[in-house]
């Protein structure tokens, strides 16, 4: 028994001594797996756990953001040593409050500001729904008619709208037509195309539709489907949309009706959001509310950059 303790305390000493230490747990929760901008948030965040030999329980909730609630609880429970959110912050308040309770920070990867959030690592969107909004309006030369696709249910896309708003607002002869929520659960080209379908027939007249404004790719992608087969392409529809994933690039180097959409470092949030979470495990009080990671905008005249 003696021998034991002794060897038992030995080593406790030398852990603490040489700074070895049990590798940090954490779990990743999102309802929105399904977009490819959270794939590749994940991709980076994986990659820098990985190097520093985190264990990283990813969860997706397939779209219920009531579900997200249940799984942190489970984190809770299991003693991770931190929690990573992609979602509203605001939907999910139970959930953060059971972390708080437990002294488990939570970081938000592209969510939203909070309280019992340590930082919230996102791109700008602020600067990159006022960079795009603007490019419509100089493309359509400061007037016509603009169909906008919006998610207001999540903060920083709901961001984006407003400033597209705000600036389109600032156009006196640019009237919005239509501010649509699309379904995502798909993804949201699908439903995204079946409702510009609908705009289109209801605006027969070529010329009636000056532009889409998307606050992410897949509508913008769902509704160029909808204008190419309605045999509509011609009429100069301007369309651009925001995070320049791979389909929304080869659709902009076609040089289409797809003009433009704003490349987000997704690999470098979720890498910038490891980083907080290891500022946020040694206990350190991170200051910045936000940490914004820089994006570009892309066009066809730099695509292929």
């Amino acid at each position: 028994m003696f021998v034991a303790g002794t060897i038992a305390r030995t080593f406790t000493a030398l852990v603490l001594f040489t700074g070895v230490a049990m590798a940090q747990n954490v779990t990743v929760v999102t309802p929105y797996l399904a977009q490819p901008g959270t794939q590749m948030y994940v991709e980076g965040f994986q990659a820098e756990a990985a190097d520093k030999g985190w264990n990283v329980n990813v969860i997706d909730t397939a779209g219920d953001v009531a579900a997200v609630i249940s799984r942190i609880e489970d984190a809770v429970t299991q003693k991770v040593d931190a929690i990573v959110i992609n979602v509203d912050p605001a939907q999910i308040a139970a959930g953060l409050e059971t972390a708080a309770a437990a002294s488990i920070p939570v970081i938000g990867m592209d969510s939203g500001a909070d309280p019992l959030v340590a930082t919230n690592v996102t791109s700008n969107g602020y600067a990159m729904a006022a960079e795009t909004a603007v490019y419509v309006a100089n493309r359509i030369e400061g007037k016509g008619r603009v169909v906008m696709f919006v998610f207001d249910a999540f903060p920083p896309v709901q961001i984006r709208g407003v400033i597209a708003d705000a600036v389109f607002g600032n156009f006196p002869d640019i009237e919005v037509i239509d501010r649509i929520t699309p379904d995502v659960q798909d993804g949201g080209i699908a439903d995204s195309r079946a409702k510009m379908e609908a705009i289109l027939a209801a605006n027969p007249e070529p010329g009636s539709i000056s532009a889409v404004w998307a606050a992410w790719d897949q509508p913008a992608l769902g509704s160029l489907q909808a204008i190419e087969d309605a045999g509509r392409a011609d009429e100069g529809i301007v369309i651009v949309g925001i995070d320049a994933n791979p389909q929304a690039r080869d659709a902009i180097a076609a040089g289409g009706n797809f003009e433009a959409s704003i490349a987000q470092d997704f690999i470098g949030i979720g890498k910038a959001t490891a980083n907080a979470v290891s500022r946020a495990i040694s206990g350190e009080e991170i200051r910045e509310k936000v940490i914004y990671v820089p994006t570009v905008l892309v066009t066809k005249s730099n695509v292929d950059k």
